[in-house]
């Protein structure tokens, strides 16, 4: 009985080989682009919100939406097309949209800045992730702050939580955490 012929073997990179697999996500949306776009428009809705949050609270309508962003935003209307007023209507709509001026210009900016290829809640959830990514990214943090006391007991050095480590914290107060004065009880 004959040997029989090895099987060539696949060839594992063929020269018409595609882009490979596929990066996790959805296609065509860019995670840092998004919180890019989010923390533009939260510096432009914090510097026309007086005239625009009026306007925009009455709004019923697209028509509304967009005439409101006309007049409420004068040197910045390029950056909010028309063609997302139905977006701005139902995110106002919404019912957990916040009450205080802050939070409404940063909800409003996140929810806004996905464009309509996500929706206003995964544009807001990308925006809180990528913000956690650049937290997570700081090399220096301050770990515990420290202060030097001078304690009616004699103790001088740092404190523990703001309070003479020896158990006097009722002697201790922050007011008297004063850099190099001694305090007129400690003379």
């Amino acid at each position: 009985m004959p040997k029989r012929k090895k099987l060539s073997k696949r060839v594992q990179k063929p020269l018409d080989r595609g882009w490979g697999k596929r990066p996790r996500g959805r296609p065509g949306v860019r995670g840092s682009e998004i919180r890019g776009r989010a923390d533009n428009y939260r510096w432009i809705l914090n510097e026309v919100w007086e005239r625009l949050w009026p306007r925009l609270e009455q709004a019923q309508t697209e028509q509304d939406v967009i005439k409101a962003f006309d007049e409420g935003t004068a040197p910045y209307t390029q950056h909010f097309s028309p063609h997302h007023a139905s977006l701005v209507l139902t995110v106002l709509r919404e019912p957990k949209f916040p009450k205080r001026r802050q939070a409404r210009i940063n909800f409003l900016a996140d929810s806004l800045a996905g464009l309509g290829s996500v929706t206003p809640r995964t544009s807001r959830d990308i925006c809180a992730r990528e913000r956690a990514k650049d937290r997570a990214k700081q090399r220096h943090r301050i770990v515990r702050r420290e202060f030097y006391i001078e304690c009616t007991c004699g103790y001088q050095g740092p404190a523990y939580e703001g309070k003479c480590p020896r158990r006097h914290p009722d002697k201790t107060r922050r007011s008297e955490i004063v850099w190099g004065v001694r305090p007129p009880w400690a003379s």
